[in-house]
């Protein structure tokens, strides 16, 4: 099972099968701008994915003149 440290972890994500709450995803994948999560219902079995798409970082500095 991978576990990354990206911060905020969904909690209580609701089946989409039955509609139970799952406690935390079982895998956590990042990529560019992305999060992918796997979420495994222990009530009735169910596995379905779920993506996050992140906002692009704005800078707050001033870019340099040469």
């Amino acid at each position: 099972m991978a576990r990354e440290n990206l911060g905020y972890v969904p909690q209580g994500n609701p089946c989409a099968q039955c509609g139970k709450p799952i406690a935390a995803p079982e895998w956590i994948e990042s990529g560019p701008r992305r999060i992918w999560y796997l979420w495994n219902c222990r009530a009735c079995g169910y596995q379905f994915e779920a993506m996050a798409i992140l906002e692009q970082e704005e800078s707050d500095s001033t870019p340099l003149a040469a």
